[in-house]
């Protein structure tokens, strides 16, 4: 008589989701890169006073356009070189690794908050207020999101926090489009009507139920649009309308170096790498959230 084999389980049950996320997470070797140089850029940034050699607007009149410490002529006081009027290079970058971050995350914190509020609301009331939000967003998804932020800029004054608000008009409605759909998706599920058979209100519902089932998309969402924003700022302070020297903004550093593009490279290479890295790593590290966090792409 033959044995029959019954099927084994998993001892524990099934894995934490945690556990599951941080599994499909880990296996995407682009989004672990873009991870570790994310965090490297952050503590960069928190630790930019006491990494960094010399403060950001200290000059060396002995030390013009001076070469990376490994090109001909150049210094072991100043790793990459420095600028026009004797900035270090490097002490600038860690600096404005500070400065990009800050606009990058605030632009997204206030475009996720506002986003958020009006797609849930447009996805679940629907109606004349949906319509309007929704002709509102298209018709600045209509006009090119740098040409718009200039626009916005150039009524508002340029500044760092005008070109934080230029850039957040800009991206919000991405974020009204993607939460109006992920509600109008579930208010139609089995959970939502047993919540309104109990006797829950609108907000309540809305809150409780529909947002949290709402978030995977807006986080995906949030780290791509943080590299959306860096590059937006980095546009802005270029053209002379956003961070104002001397502040170490990467943008504004380029801006900075146009002149010398030809007889000193590492003027501009260097802002130019950090911009590339930085928004490499956050599309990398959006990629693999969004991987780990949609079910139709786990595997």
């Amino acid at each position: 008589m033959s044995a029959i084999s019954t099927p084994t389980t998993a001892p524990g049950g099934p894995a934490h989701p945690v556990k599951e996320f941080w599994r499909y997470f880990s296996a995407n070797k682009g989004a672990m890169a873009g991870l570790f140089i994310v965090v490297a850029v952050l503590l960069v940034a928190l630790l930019a006073d006491v990494l960094a050699p010399y403060p950001p607007s200290v000059t060396d009149s002995t030390a013009f356009l001076l070469p990376p410490a490994w090109a001909s002529g150049g210094s072991s006081a100043h790793w990459l070189g420095t600028d026009a009027i004797g900035r270090d290079i490097l002490s600038r970058l860690m600096h404005g690794s500070r400065l990009s971050l800050t606009i990058g995350i605030a632009v997204v914190a206030v475009s996720v908050v506002v986003g958020t509020t009006l797609g849930l609301l447009a996805g679940y009331f629907r109606g004349i207020f949906e319509i309007a939000v929704m002709r509102a967003m298209d018709i600045i998804l209509t006009l090119p999101s740098l040409l718009l932020a200039i626009v916005v800029v150039a009524i508002l004054g340029p500044g760092m926090l005008n070109a934080m608000l230029a850039v957040s008009i800009v991206v919000l409605p991405h974020y009204v489009r993607i939460t109006r759909a992920a509600v109008i998706a579930e208010v139609s599920r089995d959970y939502v009507t047993a919540a309104r058979m109990g006797g829950a209100g609108h907000w309540r519902v809305m809150i409780s139920e529909v947002l949290p089932n709402c978030t995977a998309p807006l986080i995906v969402q949030a780290s791509l649009g943080i590299s959306t924003a860096i590059l937006d700022a980095a546009a802005l302070g270029f053209l002379g309308l956003g961070a104002q020297p001397p502040s170490p903004e990467w943008g504004t550093m380029l801006a900075d170096a146009r002149e010398f593009v030809l007889r000193a490279w590492w003027v501009v290479t260097f802002p130019g790498l950090a911009i590339l890295i930085t928004v490499l790593a956050f599309n990398l590290l959006g990629d693999g959230l969004r991987d780990a966090l949609d079910p139709k792409l786990k595997r």
